[in-house]
């Protein structure tokens, strides 16, 4: 995994990003930006992208397609100088344009709402080195302007979620601290969100054929569903949803006066679950698993297929699917083949380590409170069904009446 440092000419050498990166332990690599699209959109091993983009003060006619897809997956993006400008041309279409007025320097200031920004929370009072660009910039709806000065607006600003524009350089073009210390946080930050990153740049790619391909496994879903046994009325949650196959059948066994969610961290697969009509059976959410936006006791059932094996702390997701789960909730992990099959199909043999093995599986659960009540590891597929423990007194699983999602828990 690595930062990709897009940039214009070999002799624009990014020494300055490359040296604070490596000072933090993320690896670096250099693509050129000469012409036409730059580099392929390719995400592989990619968990963050700097840009500094091209000459000239002219609007760009669009955006290197490795930045347009990094837009999409949601890839931190920082970009400095002129990449402002390749960001705001890749993001959609402009909403409003900055004055651009020429007048003495002035001092750029940040905002009131960098105070609460990922990344330039905490950031010291830019020095009076730093001068604004003074050239128009069209900024599409939404973005967050995040330094500013008199007369020479949007010196700096968030796209969404993962994309900064930091437009403000040192007078003599050198490498100046406050930029060194935001190139450190930037660091910090990919380091922090490498696992979501990689998830959503895999999936995001696939996301617009995924339900097509793997439209036969649906009966296995239904099957599986059918296992968790919700009561009409009950609140359903499937965790890694994607396209959402599994929530026709939770709202299924819900009813009408039930609730379904659907989870992932992928925007793109939410998308598509929006695509194929899966809104009509529920809502859909972007979160991460294992910090979830829910009150505690809220849910009856947790619906996760093919997803706890793959997440850095699965010990940690198990212990917050207990707290947002009511007394006697349902935990059921699913995939519609064996493991013994996946094993195969990957080259490999089955590991003794492998969390989902009965005895590793059964130890996990039991330490997050819950008790493995079926275990099922056959050609036709994997399935371990838990229940949430009574505790006396404490715990992640101690009774309490169940209290309502939030009003507005969807997206």
């Amino acid at each position: 995994m690595a930062v990709v440092i897009v940039q214009h000419a070999p002799g624009e050498t990014p020494s300055t990003a490359s040296r604070v990166l490596a000072a933090a332990g993320v690896d670096t690599r250099t693509v050129l930006l000469t012409g036409g699209e730059g580099p392929a959109a390719d995400l592989d091993g990619v968990e963050g992208l700097i840009v500094l983009g091209g000459r000239g003060s002219g609007e760009p006619s669009g955006a290197p397609a490795l930045l347009r897809e990094a837009l999409a997956a949601e890839v931190p993006v920082l970009a400095l100088g002129p990449g402002a400008r390749l960001l705001a041309a890749g993001s959609g279409p402009a909403a409003r344009a900055a004055s651009g007025a020429r007048h003495a320097d002035r001092a750029v200031r940040l905002t009131p709402a960098a105070g609460t920004d990922p990344l330039f929370a905490g950031a010291a009072r830019p020095a009076p080195g730093l001068r604004p660009a003074r050239d128009p910039l069209r900024l599409p709806a939404g973005a967050v302007v995040l330094a500013s000065c008199d007369g020479l607006p949007e010196q700096a600003f968030r796209i969404g979620a993962s994309a900064w524009g930091v437009r403000f350089l040192a007078q003599d073009g050198a490498a100046d601290p406050w930029t060194a210390d935001l190139l450190g946080r930037f660091a910090a930050l990919v380091t922090a969100r490498s696992e979501h990153t990689a998830a959503r740049a895999f999936f995001t790619r696939r996301a617009g054929a995924w339900e097509e391909r793997f439209a036969h496994q649906t009966p296995a879903y239904e099957a599986g569903v059918a296992r968790m046994c919700l009561a009409p009325g009950d609140v359903a949650v499937d965790l890694g949803c994607g396209t959402g196959r599994a929530m026709p059948a939770l709202r299924q066994q819900v009813g009408p006066g039930g609730r379904v969610l659907g989870v992932d961290v992928t925007p793109a697969m939410l998308a598509a679950a929006a695509r194929h009509g899966r809104t009509r059976h529920g809502d859909l959410l972007a979160a991460d698993c294992t910090r979830l936006p829910l009150p505690g006791a809220c849910v009856h059932g947790i619906f996760s297929a093919g997803l706890i094996d793959h997440l850095p702390d699965p010990y940690a997701a198990l212990r917050e699917w207990a707290r947002v789960s009511a007394p006697d909730g349902v935990l059921l992990l699913f995939h519609p083949s064996g493991r013994a099959e996946r094993a195969a199909r990957h080259g490999r043999p089955l590991d003794p380590a492998d969390l989902l093995a009965e005895g590793n599986l059964r130890a996990a659960l039991e330490g997050a409170g819950w008790h493995l009540e079926a275990y099922e590891d056959t050609d036709g597929h994997f399935l371990a069904r838990s229940v949430l423990r009574h505790h006396a007194r404490g715990g992640p699983a101690a009774a309490q009446p169940a209290r309502p999602l939030p009003a507005r828990a969807s997206r």
